[in-house]
């Protein structure tokens, strides 16, 4: 089974698509230059050199061969005439073309009339009517050319941008007959190596085409170069049995000659022997010269013969001369074609090497911020799991916050009252209390007075006096209890061990023991009965905002309390 590769089709199809792709990258890089340029473009301008030799490597693309007797020539000349009979405009061009001089080939006119074209900035609208009529160029091209397949016509619509560019050529003195049609790819290479890495596979696909298309070339030049070798032995051949033929063809017109020098020699002789000889041999002799005459004329119409045969020969020889002068010349111009090309595949290789090594460093960065991106989502996922449990407890301490909240609202729903009647009854007691203690106080003057009034009925009735004192104490015991049970509610406990020794008379002071007539203070704290030295301290009580007086054991405890509470 053939391979597909060797399949006339397929590599017919593979030669478009090069051409095709390097029509783009031409056009594309001379509508970039020109622009960046800024300028009228002329006949040696690099990137328009290399676009008119794209457009004849496409044009040739599929061109059939016409026979002559210096072998095929294959002339695009042939379609581009055509173009006058589509486009009347197209008939200046090509008058002009035909008058102009220096051009003796059709190839040179092929390429003066790509020039003009370009110069009208018509060339695109010239392609497009010609593509279009395939039945006439059905005539030059084989069915699988580029001309005759979509290729074409997409190049056609290319040539549209080109509209933008001003180009001015000088026809005059210009070789376009000799100029050999070798794209050079270095520009463009130099372009897909600058390019940046968001545009790296683009141009890694047109420089690997630019590679096909290389290689595919490179195999056509060799076998063309194996044509014209074999079309050089032949020739040789031939020039060899031609050089034989035309010394055979001497050596017989020598011949010839001397056979005419001898047959003239004859005549003589035998006109002369007529005018001696009698009347009657005369008639033979007659016959005799007449096949002579005959027999001369039909040689020397021979003679002609060879001679015409002879410069027809010598033409041919000089014919052959010329085409081995042009075969040799066309041979050492495929031969520099072929070095360049072989200079430029290798820089394509050297370039795919690059682009391999920077696709694998490529592929490693890609790999390791893969694995980067692993850990971060990772990363991410446990964040996300620290922060579902962060909502969870926050949901959970919110519910405690709003069960916080209502279990206070409902203690002070439930307790608010009572703690106010206490207070009331506290204040009810505290006001008694006052007011027992001032008619205590009275009924103490008084009595001291009854005492320093009757000293010696003092003796006699001790036990009545303490009995009043003592009934005085309980009935103070008794107030002091709800007051101390209030006490417990409003303010914090106070330590047994820093609690002060309480004295049971309410008349002696409670710290310092003393009594008499000193003047007895209240400890709003504490309830207990102190002197002015032992109660000159004032501070805010939670039972009251205004400031009351105090113990010093109570104000030495109470700032305590103060100063350790975060209130």
């Amino acid at each position: 089974m053939r391979d597909d590769t060797e399949d006339p089709n397929y590599l017919m199809a593979n030669e478009r698509m090069n051409l095709m792709n390097m029509a783009k990258l031409s056009i594309k890089g001379l509508i970039e230059s020109a622009l960046n340029l800024g300028r009228t473009l002329d006949s040696d301008y690099a990137p328009l050199q290399q676009f008119f030799v794209v457009m004849e490597h496409c044009l040739k693309h599929g061109l059939k061969a016409k026979k002559t007797f210096l072998g095929q020539n294959k002339s695009f000349w042939g379609p581009l005439e055509l173009v006058e009979k589509l486009v009347p405009e197209a008939a200046e061009i090509t008058a002009s073309v035909k008058d102009l001089p220096g051009l003796k080939t059709p190839v040179g006119r092929g390429r003066a009339w790509l020039r003009l074209a370009l110069m009208q900035k018509k060339l695109s609208e010239y392609m497009k009517a010609l593509i279009n009529k395939k039945e006439l160029l059905s005539e030059f091209y084989e069915p699988n050319a580029l001309m005759m397949e979509e290729e074409g016509a997409i190049i056609a619509g290319l040539l549209v941008g080109l509209n933008v560019i001003d180009a001015n050529f000088c026809m005059k003195g210009e070789d376009l007959d000799s100029q050999v049609g070798v794209i050079d790819f270095s520009m463009y290479l130099k372009d897909g190596n600058s390019s940046k890495g968001s545009e790296g596979d683009g141009q890694i696909t047109a420089i690997l085409d630019q590679k096909n298309y290389v290689e595919e070339l490179n195999r056509h030049l060799n076998a063309t170069v194996n044509n014209l070798q074999a079309k050089v032995d032949a020739l040789e051949k031939s020039n060899t049995k031609l050089t034989e033929e035309l010394a055979v063809a001497n050596n017989r017109i020598i011949t010839l000659q001397e056979e005419m020098e001898r047959v003239k020699e004859e005549s003589s002789y035998i006109l002369e022997s007529n005018r001696k000889a009698p009347k009657q041999d005369r008639t033979s002799e007659g016959q005799a010269l007449s096949e002579a005459r005959k027999h001369l004329k039909e040689e020397t119409q021979l003679r002609l013969d060879v001679e015409k045969e002879l410069e027809i020969q010598i033409s041919m020889r000089q014919e052959m001369e010329l085409a081995m002068k042009m075969l040799e010349k066309d041979v050492c111009e495929k031969q520099d074609a072929l070095v360049c090309l072989r200079q430029q595949l290798d820089d394509l290789r050297a370039l795919k090497h690059e682009l391999a090594f920077k696709l694998q460093s490529s592929d490693l960065g890609v790999k390791q911020k893969s694995e980067l991106n692993s850990r971060l989502e990772e990363k991410t996922n446990q964040m996300a799991a620290t922060i579902k449990q962060l909502e969870q407890r926050l949901r959970q301490a919110e519910r405690g916050r709003q069960s916080a909240e209502l279990d206070n609202r409902l203690f002070k729903q439930d307790f608010g009252d009572k703690i106010n009647s206490l207070q009331l009854e506290v204040e009810e007691l505290t006001r008694q209390r006052n007011q027992l203690e001032l008619e205590l106080k009275q009924e103490r003057e008084r009595r001291l007075k009854n005492s320093r009034s009757i000293p010696g009925k003092s003796s006699q009735k001790p036990e009545p006096k303490m009995d009043g004192k003592h009934k005085i104490q309980e009935e103070n015991v008794k107030l002091k209890q709800p007051l101390e049970e209030s006490h417990r509610l409003q303010s914090p406990p106070v330590d047994e061990q820093d609690q002060p020794l309480l004295s049971e008379e309410p008349q002696v002071c409670q710290l310092c023991q003393e009594g008499g007539s000193l003047t007895k203070n209240v400890c709003e704290n504490c309830r207990g009965t102190f002197c002015d030295a032992c109660s000159t301290n004032e501070l805010p009580l939670p039972s009251s905002i205004k400031p009351e007086r105090v113990c010093n054991p109570c104000h030495e405890q109470l700032m305590k309390q103060y100063s350790t509470s975060p209130a």
